[in-house]
């Protein structure tokens, strides 16, 4: 557990990287890292509720990995189903689940589960999980910039109504406080298309260590680090 004094960020984002490096070096199949990844993702996010985290943004599957060979997107893809049918075994909980990212290139039942664990969680009180499934960064832009188009098109709202606010509240996670800290295990210093409108102040944290064997002294480790960071914003 990290220290009393120690600032929290108020929102995390994390990128979930290294399972299939971490199956490889097992000699076990790609879809063993994402299942055991799986399991590591469900205990984060209790961890982060109960640090009092407000929200948490897990990259899931971008808009990217459908590049990936067919055998590993359905792996993924099998793995979402089961822990979508146990509710990523978080019902009961405080936790709200959200899903960010297109949905019109997903399977029915997968959007069905989706829904109902939306519908059936909205109203907790507790930490706001989003998880970010067939997403992207630039996509999310281009898509909160095509409804102010639309606004302007249609005479609701004025060229100079178009700022940064609106835009902000066309993204994903505008429900959220701002984004604090955007981790990445795995060894990888870059951030892959996630979160790029939310992390123009974010405290970037990269761990040497695969997302398998993420453990929460991992993210205390990382939440000790923005404790100590000087964010400045651009001020001084």
């Amino acid at each position: 557990m990290v220290p009393r004094n120690t600032v929290l960020p108020r929102h995390i984002g994390i990128i979930m990287d290294g399972n299939g490096r971490w199956a490889s070096k097992r000699g076990l199949p790609r879809s063993a890292g994402h299942a055991k990844g799986a399991d590591v993702f469900r205990d984060i996010c209790r961890y982060c509720e109960q640090l009092g985290i407000e929200a948490l943004t897990t990259y899931a599957f971008s808009t990217e990995n459908w590049t990936r060979s067919k055998d590993e997107v359905d792996s993924i893809m099998n793995i979402l189903r089961r822990y979508l049918k146990d509710a990523f075994g978080l019902e009961g909980e405080t936790i709200r689940v959200r899903f960010i990212g297109r949905r019109d290139r997903l399977a029915p039942d997968i959007l069905d589960l989706m829904n109902e664990i939306e519908e059936g969680s909205k109203d907790n009180p507790g930490l706001i999980l989003n998880i970010a499934v067939d997403y992207g960064g630039r996509d999310e832009i281009v898509s909160a910039a095509k409804r102010a188009a639309v606004l302007l098109r249609d005479g609701e709202i004025k060229e100079e109504d178009i700022t940064e606010e609106l835009i902000d509240s066309y993204t994903f996670t505008s429900c959220c406080p701002p984004l604090d800290l955007l981790l990445r295990p795995s060894g990888e210093q870059r951030i892959s298309n996630f979160m790029l409108w939310q992390c123009a102040y974010a405290e970037f944290v990269y761990m040497d260590v695969l997302w398998p064997d993420f453990t929460r002294k991992d993210l205390d480790a990382a939440i000790e680090e923005f404790g100590r960071r000087n964010r400045r914003f651009g001020g001084r």
